[in-house]
């Protein structure tokens, strides 16, 4: 049996007197923390959330985010979060699509959540993760007052979260993750990142990324202790791996990056940090190597995936990081490793047919990890799983050791500082503008993001646009991260296939000339 709620128990169990978490003072330990949750899950209960119902979270990292988790399955709910980087009209599709009747948000996003409020038919309560709600709003410790209520017991093949995820339509699309999607994934993962009884786990990256919540699970997995920090901030990083002596943790390379190349690094010591899972985008050879170098305690782990896989199907273990011409494990830094235990890989051409080894294909997959499907979005889920296999749209090959190698993206994306850029919702916004004919938008090098979001743009005859006003345009209506960072202005038409189609693999070929990959 799969299920989110038993690990906890379980955690209770093994490891009664460590903490489970800790944050800004509030402390709780194991064996109190599946009581806290079962009387906040009689609380969200009150609320309306029982069995499939949907409750939304907007917030920064906090304790209390990796609590609503559980109490959300406990109650028998689907936990929905939602990206704090998100335009308001993106916000309000996320909600609206997902039904969701109880949000809770933090003081960071109230005033925004207030001015959407009355775009959101379904929504029916507030609750308040600050110490004090404003108004008549219900505050997430009120609802612990609540007697504690059974386990609802959810587990298997129940719906137990939607992470939402870019739509190349330019609408997103709800994942469906299963109790037994979201356990097995980390527990597929748990061996490879040596999780132990006890760790003490950073929670830096965004918990409303499925990558962050890989690791929540995680440490309930070992019992391990949780610490957050609202965002990422490379001396606050660095300062609590020292203060709390950090163990465990996500980062994606941009994190990475910033803190092996800050200048007060050799101020902090970091010689607690055994082990740094890191994915979203592809590692720079430069920082890996940096990191190596002043971090020579940590192991690091690249993991390969998406939302649609839990989301991990790969991961490149520590000992493929090496840049030792002697070691029997160099010359693979660059691949994305090979399957996690019960994922089966696979490259297959347009047909669906495997290719050989070494040639390039659609990367595919399938295992316990794999979605339900889409919500509401049946003809996507059937192209996405057709022949039983999840189609992840990355272009890779496979070595003769099953090493996966990304070369291209088929599905039209970004990678952007470890965020998912769907490149025609940005042109869609682009053709809002009254001054645009044509314009792709494609992914270039950055040395600070991995990929940086590029619009090329062909203007109607006559009409003027500047760099800015384009951005500025895209800032109105997409979040920030989505929107281009550098455009360029083209007289000349854009290059067509014989369907029609932009050709982009030839826009982006000057960008990434001599490159090893033509995707971040």
């Amino acid at each position: 049996m799969f299920s989110l709620t038993a690990l906890i128990r379980r955690a209770a169990q093994i490891n009664p007197h460590a903490l489970a978490t800790s944050d800004s003072g509030r402390e709780i330990l194991w064996d109190a923390f599946p009581q806290r949750i079962a009387c906040l899950a009689a609380g969200l209960k009150d609320l309306g959330i029982r069995q499939d119902e949907r409750a939304a979270i907007l917030a920064l990292n906090s304790d209390r985010y990796y609590e609503f988790y559980f109490a959300v399955a406990w109650a028998g709910g689907v936990f929905v979060p939602v990206n704090t980087r998100l335009a308001p009209a993106e916000v309000v599709h996320w909600l609206n699509d997902s039904g969701a009747r109880v949000l809770c948000v933090d003081a960071n996003f109230l005033p925004l959540v207030e001015s959407i409020r009355d775009q959101l038919p379904a929504l029916e309560h507030l609750v308040f993760l600050g110490e004090s709600a404003p108004g008549n709003l219900v505050q997430w410790d009120q609802l612990a007052e609540s007697h504690a209520i059974p386990d609802a017991g959810r587990k298997d093949a129940d719906l137990a979260g939607l992470f939402y995820t870019g739509g190349t339509t330019g609408r997103s699309k709800g994942v469906m993750l299963s109790q037994q999607n979201l356990a097995v994934n980390a527990l597929q993962a748990a061996p490879i990142l040596q999780l132990q009884p006890g760790d003490r786990i950073l929670h830096t990256a965004p918990m409303f990324h499925i990558a962050d919540w890989c690791m929540c699970v995680g440490a309930a997995i070992v019992a391990g202790s949780n610490y957050f920090l609202p965002g990422f901030e490379p001396v606050q990083v660095m300062r609590s791996i020292e203060q709390q002596g950090i163990q465990k943790m996500l980062m994606v390379p941009t994190m990475i990056n910033m803190v092996v190349h800050h200048p007060d690094l050799e101020k902090f010591d970091l010689s607690t940090l055994e082990t740094v899972m890191y994915g979203a985008s592809p590692m720079p050879e430069s920082v890996i190597k940096r990191a190596l170098d002043v971090l020579p305690q940590t192991r690091f782990c690249q993991a390969y995936g998406q939302t649609e896989a839990a989301p991990i199907l790969t991961m490149l273990r520590p000992e493929y990081h090496t840049v030792d011409t002697e070691s029997p494990f160099q010359g693979k830094l660059k691949s994305a490793g090979q399957a996690v235990p019960g994922v089966e890989l696979a490259v297959l051409d347009e047909d669906d047919t495997p290719v050989a080894v070494g040639e390039v294909g659609e990367v595919c997959a399938r295992g316990p990890n794999v979605m339900l499907g889409y919500r509401n979005l049946e003809d996507q889920t059937e192209a996405t799983l057709r022949g039983g296999w999840l189609h992840t749209g990355d272009g890779g090959r496979m070595d003769e050791a099953g090493f996966l190698y990304i070369v291209d993206r088929v599905k039209d994306m970004i990678i952007s500082g470890g965020e998912n850029v769907f490149s025609a919702e940005v042109e869609n916004v682009l053709y809002q503008h009254p001054a645009v004919a044509q314009c792709a938008v494609i992914g270039v090098p950055d040395e600070k993001w991995g990929e940086r979001v590029h619009a090329i743009v062909v203007l109607k005859e006559g009409a003027e646009a500047t760099e800015d006003a384009l951005m500025a345009h895209c800032k109105e209506l997409i979040a920030g991260y989505k929107c281009p960072r550098s455009v360029t202005f083209r007289e000349d038409a854009l290059p067509l296939s014989g369907a029609g189609k932009i050709l982009k693999t030839e826009l982006r070929r000057p960008y990434w000339k001599g490159q090893d990959r033509n995707v971040g």
